[in-house]
């Protein structure tokens, strides 16, 4: 069966929100996470956020993140940055596979996804909203902050960062803490993609119409 259609809005809104951090470099740093050293800049690394899917084509999404060094332990780690660890697409989009799966079945979210112009992995959706599912029940009310719009459950993340797109220009840029803080410092939590999800809503999945 054919997804629902998304309407444009939301489209737009999940669009404008991946571009807010097209090319955004990620710096901050505090101490380093093994030992609590100081650390000093090593280099800067690059990495993919998000495939995007536009009308002139398609379009990567990178964001660079600063590497640091330890001074006493010697080990190397990111400065924060908005992907949960050891995953390698951007946190909203995993907050969004997951937020998504609130209303359906996990294999219809890649294509909804896709309709809202961002490509993603299948087998990837399914083991991130999986993983997530799997939390909760060990550990009970872990979940992705979300939001209605239309029929769809939208992550708070993608509408935070999208109202930080609505007013950047080239004078006023998006800092990247406020990023982070839109994304809910990702980096830093050593669960993953795993929230608080609420009790209510997990589970009630719509069937019709999908």
């Amino acid at each position: 069966m054919k997804p629902r259609r998304i309407p444009p809005l939301v489209a737009d809104i999940v669009k404008a929100a991946i571009s807010a951090v097209d090319g955004v470099t990620f710096t901050g740093h505090s101490v380093c996470p093994s030992c609590g050293g100081p650390l000093i800049g090593y280099d800067t690394k690059r990495k993919q956020f998000a495939h995007l899917l536009t009308a002139s084509g398609s379009k990567i999404v990178y964001v660079e993140v600063k590497r640091f060094c330890c001074r006493d332990c010697h080990e190397f780690c990111l400065a924060d940055n908005p992907f949960y660890p050891d995953t390698r697409i951007g946190s909203v989009i995993i907050d969004l596979c997951i937020a998504l799966s609130m209303t359906m079945p996990v294999n219809r979210v890649p294509a909804y996804i896709m309709t809202m112009g961002i490509d993603v992995d299948r087998s990837s959706c399914r083991l991130y909203v999986e993983n997530n599912s799997s939390y909760y029940v060990r550990n009970n009310l872990y979940y992705i902050e979300t939001d209605r719009l239309t029929h769809l459950h939208l992550p708070r993340s993608v509408l935070v960062l999208s109202r930080l797109a609505m007013f950047a220009d080239e004078e006023n840029h998006i800092e990247d803490s406020d990023i982070l803080a839109a994304c809910g410092f990702p980096s830093a939590q050593r669960t993953g993609s795993n929230r608080r999800f609420p009790l209510e809503q997990w589970g009630e999945r719509e069937t019709d119409g999908y």
